[in-house]
């Protein structure tokens, strides 16, 4: 079988089973983005996909904030200085989130996604746990296949999904890869990222429908095929001087 041919049917099983979740999810975020807040975005290695998916791109918007740690997610590398070992090691470590988290100004009018397949390493669990203790709306994106199939080895015992207010399943199988190839013992083709991006579009679009229904026309970042040269720099400078805007609230400017 193709990898295609086997991705569609999990993409379409989040779509039948994950409804519910993508629109509490939306609707978490449409009620952040109005009240003048930002819905955060953190993901750790791989995970960082579906987080620059969601802002800045074409058909995308302010309000969303991307958290991004280049130590958890830089992994063209591989090998050497700044490797995918360390970035490993630095993703399962208690207390870092913590320290992520002490450079914003975290408020209930904010509400956090965090993306993890597993749901088992340290820094996603803690950031997920420490948003909420400020009085935020956890929104979890991971495969409960792969969390469900290893015992949790956070010090508390938890996992991501203990710390979330709406949980979405990515429905990616445990160990990710979709192929059997002949020849090769072990399965090819991971599909939890093409499932990621699907989430992030799908609660993307379904938040601007909210927020139009209720009168707020964001700056969507068009390209200028679409709309011409003048009117997509118009939009671009929007969005940027809206996303610094509110980035600015973000900010923790004293301890």
């Amino acid at each position: 079988m193709s990898w295609i041919a086997a991705a569609l049917p999990v993409l379409d099983e989040v779509r039948r089973t994950q409804d519910d979740a993508m629109e509490q999810a939306a609707v978490l975020a449409a009620k952040s983005i109005a009240g003048d807040g930002v819905v955060y975005a953190f993901g750790t290695g791989h995970s960082r996909m579906p987080v620059e998916e969601i802002f800045p791109r074409y058909g995308s918007f302010p309000g969303f904030h991307p958290i991004v740690e280049l130590s958890m997610t830089f992994h063209n590398q591989v090998v050497g200085a700044n490797g995918q070992r360390q970035a490993m090691f630095i993703e399962r470590m208690p207390g870092l989130a913590d320290q992520i988290l002490a450079n914003f100004r975290l408020r209930p009018v904010d509400s956090l996604l965090v993306f993890s397949v597993s749901g088992l390493n340290a820094v996603p669990i803690e950031m997920a746990a420490g948003a909420r203790r400020a009085g935020l709306p956890v929104i979890a994106v991971t495969s409960l296949a792969e969390t469900r199939a290893a015992e949790p080895r956070h010090p508390s015992g938890t996992r991501l999904t203990d710390h979330a207010d709406v949980v979405i399943d990515l429905c990616s199988p445990v160990g990710d890869a979709l192929c059997r190839v002949d020849g090769v013992a072990e399965p090819i083709g991971p599909v939890s990222t093409f499932t990621a991006v699907a989430v992030v579009n799908e609660i993307k679009v379904r938040t601007a429908r909210i927020l139009a229904a209720d009168g707020i026309v964001p700056p969507v970042i068009t390209s200028s095929r679409l709309v011409g040269d003048d009117r997509s720099t118009e939009l671009f400078e929007a969005a940027y001087d809206e996303f610094a805007r509110r980035a600015a609230g973000t900010l923790r400017a004293e301890r």
